[in-house]
């Protein structure tokens, strides 16, 4: 019994093994946007810090050919998710303005894939997969393995992954390279809980030799 106990015990560390980028690899950039870097609308504490890990990830995914993919928030002025249209939070990322772009810090690389989402005003998308061609996108591309990056860590990056879970997507979540809200306290953690739950695997630049 110990040794059947002992060999399900190295498979399931073997299946939690951190995937190399390859060919059938893409990093996904989850809405660095200056409303939800600090002196923005709605700032998660600590964003501007991950975004030079970012942009090594983005730089290592660009020098060996593998997609980079990069969402945003692009609300309609009106959108559901305001306070003045009754919903929950302060007006962020509208579109054209300058709380929509990314983050002047941010370095996108040449061919860098920008999918906008929750452009619908009646619609809230935290998912980057939400009324996005985001997953046509990836399979297009031939991506199994989804490596995922950016804000917020308990909404808009939750969300993406357990989406990209549900699609069958390995998924990677770059610890090192998210942040987030933990507007109650714990949120993250929870986040963080339900991730790995849903099958993702958490890793960091050293994992993949940066």
């Amino acid at each position: 019994m110990g040794q059947v106990k002992a060999a399900k015990t190295r498979k399931i560390k073997s299946l939690q093994k951190v995937p190399q980028p390859d060919s059938k690899s893409a990093l996904h950039v989850t809405d660095i946007q200056n409303d939800f870097c600090p002196g923005g609308a709605l700032g998660v504490p600590g964003a501007d810090a991950i975004i030079p890990i970012v942009n090594d990830y983005i730089r290592f995914f660009h020098r060996q050919g593998f997609p980079v993919i990069a969402s945003r928030d692009w609300h309609p002025p009106n959108h559901c998710s305001f306070k003045e249209q009754n919903g929950i939070w302060p007006v962020h990322c509208v579109q054209g303005s300058w709380g929509g772009q990314f983050h002047p810090k941010l370095v996108m690389a040449p061919g860098v894939i920008i999918l906008s989402k929750a452009t619908d005003p009646k619609r809230e998308a935290y998912s980057a997969f939400e009324g996005t061609p985001l997953d046509e996108r990836l399979r297009n591309l031939g991506t199994e393995t989804l490596f995922v990056t950016g804000l917020a860590t308990d909404y808009c990056v939750r969300n993406t992954v357990l989406d990209a879970c549900k699609l069958g997507y390995r998924v990677v979540v770059l610890e090192d390279a998210i942040r987030g809200l933990d507007a109650t306290p714990g949120d993250c953690e929870r986040a963080m809980h339900d991730m790995r739950a849903a099958g993702a695997i958490t890793a960091k630049a050293r994992d993949l030799g940066l």
